[in-house]
């Protein structure tokens, strides 16, 4: 299956979050402030990249992150509301390249590239011994 054939640039989505401290460096590492970790704004990055084309993926494949380029560029605290955006830059045959950012209202906390790979589920189980 080719990309190309059914993801266009310009696709995008649009996602927010209410930083709860489970999402916090404070509560995953000792000592450290409670503010919105750096790998869990990666996670909602690639969430949303991810819903920018699901509805275009045939039954039995999706999407699967395969690069991440963020830049982290400001804390949010618990309780902020953050929101994330995700916009198809680029289509390969099997590679969808997007651009990512995060804010809290217009104050930018992230941003970067992100790609994602298209996979047939039932193949890739396959080759990995999965059920």
């Amino acid at each position: 299956m080719d990309a190309r054939d059914f993801i266009t640039t310009g696709m995008s989505a649009e996602r927010t979050l209410v930083v709860p401290v489970e999402r916090t460096v404070g509560h995953f590492v000792p000592g450290m402030p409670f503010v919105y970790a750096t790998p869990m704004m990666i996670l909602e990055m690639e969430m949303t990249a991810g819903d920018a084309i699901r509805s275009a993926l045939q039954p039995g494949w999706v999407t699967v992150g395969t690069e991440v380029d963020i830049r982290h560029l400001a804390a949010a605290l618990v309780g902020a509301t953050v929101r994330t955006t995700a916009k198809v830059v680029a289509v390969e045959r099997r590679v969808i390249r997007f651009e990512v950012e995060a804010f809290e209202g217009t104050r930018k906390l992230g941003e970067g590239h992100h790609a994602r790979g298209l996979v047939n589920v039932e193949m890739f189980n396959k080759r990995l011994g999965a059920t």
